[in-house]
């Protein structure tokens, strides 16, 4: 019998010279093939997260390069600019997805926010938005309220009345919870989706896991998560590569709402020593996965991971918050051989119009990149900012200078503590994470509701309970134990307290005084939070008993009356909580 080789080769040796070459790129193994070899897929990821329902510009800025060693500031942030900057992205790549890490809506500003963040899905929708993991935020208003984001509709699921400007659609893109379990087992919404890019033999398929962090069950007050479960996140998502890869995806991206920080604020483009949650996730994935692009912390980075573990060298991501930045992603896939070739992201910042804030005015410089507000977003944004002037522009109160940081929260809690008196309260309490921007005053002191809105957007009321000496100092020391972020409870005036984080967890609350005086051990005070904290959010789960517990008012109308009270209100300047240094 006649080899296949031997006839191919006898069948050369009877064709004219001058067709050789077409039968040598026929005969030999795989010769067609190689005239149609597979070219690389460029695909272009265009990456935002904690957007916080940013409609407005933010009056925030970015420290970035200066270009000379240190760093200049740049105005950035709004939904206009924010959609001109993905445009200009966009635009760079033939083939692209828009996703978001999280935290798309809630703690969002007054136009959003007063209108359930209607607005903020209408923007995602308008700028082309592909894909939202949920985060933690978009539980604030319940589980139900979540789902008609997606779904649409006018179901009034809340106390505030929906689809008050227009009919509300939901949302055009996939929210994703590969974490997310409900009382069935099943995901709250899909856990990943895979898209196809090229065309012939030259196509890719992306695969896209979207979940929130673990401990999402203590940041979100309770009741609205009822029957939900949420999964440890690497294990979730090794789970599903291997899904993934049997269904043909060339390349893995998870979308995640869970982040880190790096040692230089001023260098979004750097990952120089590289600390947070999310470190022990990504040195635990499968080594498939080729990009993280995460959230959560409100941090911008670019990491190479692999820098840091040889093992994982995963692209990680982070595009700080509220819109100010936008992530440049490229990944370069090989179709023949199904896996990522090179990748690469630069954060890009979204340069918007100048501003004054706390520290002075803040312009434009023409180191980074400028951006035209997109015009049909401006005029959305217009139209609910419109809608919302009868709230914001109402006078609040008056406030002697600016105030941010732990002073704010000082403030606020002085607040608190001032409207729930009458329920016996000697003690007040603020959490700093939910203390959202700085409050500025304007003319004359005045400050506006939009501005106190801005400061405290999540509509808290106030419950007053019994807490024993002992028991207060034990939920001081959860703000500095192992479970999550290191909190310092900012407190009302007349109490104060230090602590070192050099002592054992547990013990590191010191000097814990109320009047100038110790608190006892053993004796009952009555103490004031928001509801949020009173569910054990943040991580205080002792508060969730409520001993004797008394219902106030919204946090926000107890701000607005102490400002008030007063002709001029005076920002605290003490120390109310101070860390001891060694």
């Amino acid at each position: 019998m006649t080899r296949p080789a031997e006839r191919a080769a006898r069948f050369v040796r009877l064709v004219p010279a001058f067709l050789l070459p077409l039968v040598a790129a026929c005969a030999a193994p795989g010769g067609v093939q190689s005239a149609q070899t597979a070219a690389p897929v460029t695909v272009g990821i265009v990456a935002i997260n904690d957007f916080h329902g940013s409609l407005e510009p933010p009056h925030q800025s970015v420290p970035a390069p200066d270009g000379s060693g240190g760093t200049v500031r740049v105005p950035a942030g709004g939904a206009a600019y924010l959609a001109s900057a993905i445009d200009s992205v966009r635009n760079k790549y033939p083939y692209h997805l828009t996703v978001s890490a999280g935290d798309l809506i809630s703690a969002s500003q007054l136009a959003s926010s007063i209108y359930l963040d209607e607005p903020s899905i209408g923007v995602a929708n308008r700028i082309g938005l592909d894909f939202n993991a949920v985060g933690n935020h978009e539980f604030d208003r319940g589980r139900n309220e979540l789902l008609r984001m997606q779904r649409g509709g006018c179901a009034q699921l809340t106390p505030r009345k929906p689809c008050q400007v227009e009919q509300f659609g939901g949302a055009k893109f996939q929210f994703l919870a590969a974490s997310t379990i409900t009382e069935t087992g099943k995901t709250l919404f899909p856990a990943y989706a895979i898209r196809t890019f090229g065309s012939g033999r030259s196509t890719v398929r992306i695969g896209i896991i979207g979940l929130t962090l673990k401990g999402t069950a203590d940041l979100v007050t309770p009741g609205g998560i009822k029957g939900l479960t949420f999964a440890d996140e690497a294990q979730t998502i090794n789970a599903l590569v291997p899904v993934l890869k049997a269904k043909g995806a060339d390349a893995i991206v998870v979308l995640i709402h869970q982040g880190g920080a790096q040692e230089n604020p001023g260098y979004p483009n750097t990952c120089a020593g590289f600390t947070g949650e999310i470190r022990p996730i990504l040195d635990a994935l499968d080594p498939r996965v080729d990009l993280v692009v995460s959230g959560h912390t409100h941090k911008a980075y670019v990491c190479n991971y692999g820098e840091l573990n040889a093992g994982h060298p995963v692209l990680l991501t982070s595009a700080g918050v509220y819109g100010e930045e936008v992530t440049d992603i490229t990944l370069t896939i090989d179709p023949a051989a199904h896996k990522v070739v090179s990748k690469r992201a630069v954060n890009v910042i979204v340069q918007s119009a100048a501003y004054t804030g706390a520290v002075g005015p803040v312009n434009p410089t023409t180191i980074y990149p400028q951006f035209a507000p997109r015009s049909d977003i401006a005029g959305y944004v217009q139209t609910y900012v419109d809608a919302s002037k009868t709230f914001a522009q109402k006078p609040a109160g008056y406030l002697a200078e600016a105030a941010s940081g732990r002073a704010l929260g000082q403030l606020i809690a002085d607040s608190q503590l001032a409207a729930t008196r009458n329920a016996g309260a000697q003690i007040a309490f603020m959490n700093p994470f939910g203390v959202r921007t700085g409050l500025v005053p304007g003319t004359s002191g005045v400050v506006k509701f939009g501005d106190l809105y801005a400061v405290q957007p999540f509509g808290n009321t106030l419950v007053t309970q019994t807490l024993t000496g002992a028991e207060l100092k034990a939920v001081l020391e959860q703000g500095f134990d192992t479970n999550g972020p290191v909190q310092a409870l900012t407190p009302s005036a007349a109490l104060t307290y230090r602590y070192d984080l050099t002592r054992p967890i547990g013990d590191r609350v010191v000097d814990l005084m109320l009047d100038i005086k110790p608190i006892d051990p053993a004796a009952s005070y009555r103490v004031t939070t928001n509801n949020f904290l009173a569910q054990g959010g943040d991580s205080f789960t002792l508060l969730a008993k409520q001993r004797d517990a008394v219902a106030g008012g919204v946090d926000l109308d107890a701000m607005q009356a102490w400002l008030e009270a007063v002709p001029l209100r005076a920002v605290p300047k003490d120390d109310r909580a101070s860390e001891i240094k060694h």
